[in-house]
């Protein structure tokens, strides 16, 4: 066919909109089916990110082991030892490395999906694909990453025989979702603001690095509930800070696999806690996603 042949070909098409129509509840069903019938693409983007990481490098997917090693490391000798955080805590090492590990899924996912676009602006220019799969390709690396610190978590656990309570490893999947939800929705709509506003992914690095020492994860709740209450502070600033999704999860976290806890080192009804997060992060993905596609009709013009 000649090049004539195909322009007259494809003139004669209709032309239709590739936006989704209707509500924010009703669009979203049809953005599901869309990433799922490109789930093909979402694992190469998924694989050339975590590639792309890593390019050059001499050791390769072992920073992923190397780098939160040393970060243990470091808080556990100089918060743990020289500070004298572990004291009075059980198994400190376990404690922080959990800690870190769940929160490492927190960060890494919203920071890549951050700058999703961004780093993607010649492919997102050239052709069209459902927008949604750019941050969840970035996710996915981020998913990836935790997965290999897990199983560094659990080889630690087995070495040292710190074996954890065999009911709180039942927190274990909903800590993880919990997490998953919130970065789902966040991921959507900070990726999509960053094309309009690179400040963005500043702002986001910034505060990550604030809502680490803000999540108990080298020190415990137990600590926080007790400054608060030496301070006279109202009961409510407790529950603020214990209600984040970041603390609850970490706290579910710890209480799946690190065995030194009592009572007293968790907040009451944890799980009823963790359960009405999740369904709040619900209705935020509903919004996220309906502003995700508000703003997502200008990213390759904007790029």
């Amino acid at each position: 066919m000649s090049v004539e042949e195909r322009f007259e070909r494809l003139s004669a098409l209709p032309m239709r909109s590739l936006a989704p129509a209707g509500p924010a509840l009703g669009a979203l069903p049809s953005r599901v089916r869309a990433v799922v019938a490109h789930r093909e693409l979402l694992g190469l983007l998924t694989r050339r990110d975590l590639e792309v990481r890593f390019r050059g490098s001499a050791l390769g997917f072992l920073w992923t082991l190397i780098k939160p090693l040393i970060m243990l490391a470091t808080f556990y000798f100089v918060l743990g030892e020289i500070l004298g955080a572990a004291r009075g805590m059980e198994n400190f090492g376990i404690y922080v490395f959990s800690g870190l590990t769940i929160y490492a899924l927190f960060s890494e996912s919203i920071g890549a999906a951050a700058g999703s676009f961004v780093s993607n602006a010649g492919l997102v220019k050239k052709i069209y694909v459902p927008r949604e799969i750019f941050p969840l390709a970035a996710i996915g690396g981020a998913i990836f990453m935790f997965a290999t610190q897990l199983l560094v978590l659990v080889g630690a656990i087995i070495v040292f025989q710190q074996w954890p309570d065999p009911a709180g490893l039942l927190y274990f999947l909903p800590s993880v979702t919990l997490i998953l939800i919130y970065v789902l929705a966040i991921g959507l709509i900070i990726s999509v603001l960053n094309v309009y506003l690179r400040d963005v992914q500043y702002l986001t690095e910034i505060l990550l690095m604030l809502m680490m020492w803000g999540s108990p994860i080298v020190y415990s709740w137990q600590m926080v509930s007790d400054v608060i209450a030496r301070f006279n502070l109202p009961a409510w600033v407790l529950d603020v800070y214990t209600n984040n999704p970041l603390t609850l999860a970490v706290l579910g976290f710890h209480k799946a696999l690190w065995n030194g806890g009592t009572p007293a080192d968790y907040p009451p009804d944890l799980a009823i806690r963790m359960l009405i997060a999740g369904l709040v992060g619900l209705v935020l993905l509903v919004l996220a996603q309906f502003g995700f596609q508000k703003l997502q009709g200008n990213i390759a013009q904007e790029l």
